[in-house]
Parts: structure tokens; C-alpha cells; sequence
């Protein structure tokens, strides 16, 4: 049964990272700038996880002198350089390419998966990832032009999506030593925490705070939605799922923020991008089958 629901975890946490962008326009709109925010997304996580591992059972937190790379590694390339390059890449070009660029990350996933966990390279897995692609290409309608490409910007946009792909290698690691999908958030998010401390602009926190103080429960909702819950989500999945295979499961996040724009945020929905949605799902369907045949 948990092998069953493994692929379902994954996409619900992906459905939720669908969220971000609504949450941080709220920010923005209090001055709140991007390494700021990913310092109240880390510490907020870190501490929310970490109550609720000490509740459960807090043994699960000990952390070995040995395995502290994996969750500085996790903190610094996959949160906190992640954030750092997709933000500049937005930027630096339209958001529509950032997203494209970000989105290659499951192709990152499989190379890396094959060289270290020795992972397959299926003829399944790359049908996946080709309409994934072109799904994505629908959904942000990059297709349309318009847009601006600049070689520092396409750069960052691939550092985006290795810092993306670095999380689920880095989990992959983590669970495999037997940390708990509790723990392995609250570790990660706390070494992400320590590095972005280093570049938040702690003012402009504290200006939003005392101009509105109801931003703390804001600030405390996001933490939950965007980030503890799916993290908890997505490490309880990969337990039971190929590290490339949820790779491309999670790529159904920019389709998810589509729709979520729509209702939140009065974005229109193409049929393209309705389109794009509907292939980047069937392309999940895909990578699900349980057939081992190509």
C-alpha cells in the first residue's frame, strides 16, 4: 500500500510547492525580497518539523557527526543556492524561460541517479521527461516569444535546476541512512537557515512585522504549506520511489501554480496551458506504470 501511494505523496507535495509564488508576492508587497524570504521559509520549517519530530518520537533527530554533509550540502546547494539562482535568473529574463530552465531538473535527477544509486535510464523515463517538456513549454507559453534569453541568465537558470535536482540526491542519501522524512527536513532546513541568515535583510523583516503584525501567522502558514508539509510529503515518497521516477512526478508543480494563479490571483488559463497541464500529468501516468515493459 505505501509503495502504492509513494507516487501520490510526491505529487500532492508538488501541488503544494505550487503555492510559492502566491505567498511570496505577499511578501514583496511589504518589501520582503527574495534571501529574506528564504531565511523565514528555512527557520520556520526547520523549527515546525523539528516540534513535531521531538513530539513523535525525538530520537529520529540525532544526527551523526558523519552524515552532517548531507544536510549542509542539502541546506546550502539545494535551498539556498537553488533559491539564489532561480530568483536571478527571474531576474535577469522572463519568468516563463526561469520556469523552463528550473524544470529541466529531472533530466539532472536521472543522470545523477544513474551515476550514483546506479538507476536505469528507461525508454519510459525519457518519453516522460520529452513531454514533460513540451507540456511545460504549453504552460508557461514560452512558445509565443516575446521573451528575453540573456547567457548569464540561461546559466543561473540551469544553476536553478541543479540546486533543484542536488535535493532529491541529497534526500535520497538521508533516508537511506535511516533519517526520518521529519528529521531530514528539520536537518536540512536548519543548516538552510545558518547560510541565509547570512544574506536576509533582518529591517525590512522587522518593518513588516510591526506595520502588520498578523504577516507573523502569514509568515508561519507559508512555512507550513510551501515547505514543511511537501518536504515531509515528498522524503515519505521517495522511501518507496526511484529518485528519477519522482523527479518527474514533482514536475507537475509549475502546472499546479498555473491553476492556482487563476484562482488566486485572477491569471488567466490558456487552453494551451490547459493543454500542457493535461500532457505534464499523462506523463506522470506514464512513469507510474508498474508494467516493465519499454
Amino acid at each position: 500500500m505505501q509503495k502504492k501511494i509513494a507516487p501520490l505523496l510526491i505529487i500532492l507535495a508538488a501541488c503544494l510547492w505550487g503555492l510559492l509564488g502566491i505567498f511570496v508576492r505577499r511578501f514583496n508587497e511589504f518589501g520582503v525580497e527574495a534571501m529574506s524570504i528564504v531565511f523565514l521559509r528555512a527557520v520556520l520549517t526547520s523549527l515546525m518539523t523539528a516540534a513535531a519530530a521531538a513530539v513523535t518520537d525525538v530520537k529520529q533527530l540525532k544526527l551523526r557527526f558523519r552524515d552532517i554533509w548531507i544536510f549542509a550540502g542539502m541546506g546550502l546547494i539545494s535551498i539556498v543556492f537553488f533559491n539564489f539562482c532561480y530568483f536571478t535568473a527571474i531576474s535577469m529574463m522572463s519568468i516563463s524561460v526561469a520556469a523552463i530552465l528550473l524544470y529541466t531538473a529531472p533530466v539532472f535527477v536521472m543522470i545523477l541517479s544513474a551515476v550514483i544509486y546506479k538507476e536505469k535510464i528507461t525508454v519510459r523515463k525519457m518519453a516522460a521527461m520529452a513531454v514533460i517538456m513540451a507540456g511545460l513549454v504549453l504552460v508557461t507559453g514560452v512558445y509565443s516569444g516575446g521573451f528575453s534569453v540573456t547567457p548569464s541568465g540561461v546559466l543561473y537558470g540551469l544553476g536553478s535546476a541543479l540546486g533543484y535536482a542536488m535535493y532529491s540526491i541529497f534526500n535520497r542519501a538521508a533516508i537511506d541512512r535511516g533519517y526520518k522524512p521529519f528529521a531530514v527536513t528539520a536537518w536540512g532546513f536548519g543548516f538552510a537557515a545558518l547560510f541565509s541568515v547570512l544574506f536576509a535583510d533582518m529591517g525590512a523583516i522587522g518593518e513588516m512585522i510591526s506595520l502588520r503584525p498578523s504577516m507573523v501567522g502569514f509568515a508561519v502558514l507559508f512555512a507550513a504549506v510551501t515547505s514543511a508539509a511537501p518536504y515531509i510529503l515528498y522524503s515519505a515518497g521517495l522511501k518507496y520511489t526511484e529518485t528519477g521516477k519522482a523527479a518527474i512526478y514533482s514536475s507537475i508543480e509549475p502546472a499546479a501554480a498555473a491553476v492556482f494563479g487563476m484562482i488566486f490571483c485572477n491569471e488567466k488559463l490558456t487552453i494551451p496551458a490547459v493543454l500542457g497541464a493535461a500532457m505534464i500529468l499523462a506523463a506522470s501516468a506514464l512513469c507510474s506504470s508498474s508494467s516493465e515493459k519499454e
